[in-house]
């Protein structure tokens, strides 16, 4: 199969993402598909979820069921060893030693990174019909998954002048840094990542392919966090398809100890099901015991499931769409939970800066769009619609100013 259907559970710390996950690839096997569950959280439990031995290969673990708990270490060294080797004798060279060196030359989140790519591989490889990926927890992901703009960016603005720019600095790199400059080595290693990365964002985005779930305990805390990192999915454009509420205590608890907390999750899960509408929310009984071992986990994958299809596409969560209001183009772009308050929207030649709360996203805008000015951006109802000046419009033709930072009108709207 070319194109496998690739499913990602995140979530906070804690909340049950590797059995669901693990649940997830277990029924997707018994259905007749090839199976790989795999984990690329450095904090690995999903040997320890299945009962079995899970190495850095793939491993078969039941019928048409594989599972693989990615190693950092080797994946560092595969995408990121030429580079690090330069960095180190650079900065060791200035009086640093090997073990310091070692350390300064591994980017924070690197590991998370280097793991997700053997998810592309599989991917891209297409032995398996289904892949279902355990994160690392919510924070490390949008991180992760943040990397390919980044990437996009590389490409767009400096490889293409990368020779030039070596070119000039070359002469003066010993005599004014002390260092000499990466040779083709070191950036073979580091368009081969950059590559890597924009065909990762290639799968993250492709909402056919692709979805993410987020796992949640009925908690107060836990379902804020969940709130804001839907948003910051959207945000990034990335399919959201379900929300997997994790832990909920049964009705024979509520005459017992557990009754008032009971209650609480209740009216979380009510809060989880009117927020999250527009996603399938899945949920799982609070076991009495672990969660180990393939006889609970179907049992689990039974319960959160039931007649549904679990590698299917569950909902559509939105995502960014480029179209016409009363001829003017607009952007629109989910933002589910976001405030008024917290957006903020810039333009820079070409890109449109979209910022809420603490994330940020840059948006490379189509020829068509970029030399046109914002006239408007509207928050309504979970979606920011921008509004692009219409090119009949006076004074609305050509390219805004080259140094021009140009801040949107403010969001009105609900």
């Amino acid at each position: 199969m070319s194109n496998p259907r690739t499913i990602f559970y995140t979530g906070k710390g804690g909340v049950g993402k590797t059995s669901v996950a693990a649940a997830t690839a277990i029924r997707a096997a018994q259905a007749g598909a090839e199976t790989l569950v795999v984990s690329t959280d450095p904090a690995h439990s999903l040997a320890d979820s299945l009962g079995v031995a899970v190495g850095p290969q793939p491993v078969e673990v039941g019928p048409r069921l594989h599972a693989q708990e990615v190693e950092a270490r080797r994946e560092m060294e595969r995408n990121w060893g030429e580079v690090r080797r330069w960095m180190v004798d650079a900065i060791g060279r200035q009086g640093v030693s090997d073990i310091a060196a070692e350390e300064l030359t591994v980017p924070p989140g690197a590991d998370e990174l280097f793991n997700l790519f053997e998810v592309e591989r599989h991917h891209r490889e297409g032995r398996y019909d289904v892949i279902v990926v355990d994160c690392a927890p919510t924070g490390e992901t949008l991180r992760l998954l943040s990397f390919p703009e980044v990437a996009r960016w590389w490409l767009d603005r400096v490889a293409p002048r990368e020779g030039v720019l070596l070119a000039a600095a070359r002469p003066f790199a010993r005599t004014l840094l002390e260092v000499d400059l990466p040779g083709p080595d070191v950036f073979a290693q580091v368009h081969a990542l950059v590559g890597r990365l924009v065909a990762m964002n290639a799968v993250l985005r492709d909402r056919e392919a692709s979805s993410i779930r987020l796992v949640v305990n009925p908690d107060r805390m836990v379902v804020a966090e969940t709130r804001r990192t839907f948003t910051y999915l959207s945000l990034y454009g990335f399919p959201t398809d379900a929300v997997v509420v994790n832990r909920v205590f049964p009705e024979q608890a509520s005459d017992g100890y557990f009754g008032a907390w009971r209650e609480r999750q209740l009216a979380e899960l009510d809060e989880i099901r009117n927020g999250f509408a527009e996603l399938e929310v899945l949920t799982g009984r609070y076991f009495d015991r672990e969660v180990i071992g393939e006889e609970l986990l179907r049992e689990l994958g039974d319960e959160l499931f039931g007649g549904l299809d679990p590698t299917a596409v569950l909902s559509d969560g939105g995502g960014e769409v480029f179209g016409e209001v009363d001829g003017a183009p607009v952007v629109r772009l989910r933002l589910p939970f976001a405030s008024r308050e917290s957006l903020d929207l810039k333009r820079n030649g070409g890109e449109l800066i979209v910022s809420a709360g603490r994330e940020r996203r840059t948006l490379i805008l189509p020829p068509a769009l970029a030399r046109r000015d914002v006239a408007s951006a509207d928050l309504r109802e979970g979606t920011l619609e921008i509004r692009f000046a219409d090119d009949r419009e006076p004074g609305t033709a050509g390219p805004p100013a080259p140094a021009a930072e140009q801040r949107s009108p403010a969001t009105t709207g609900g």
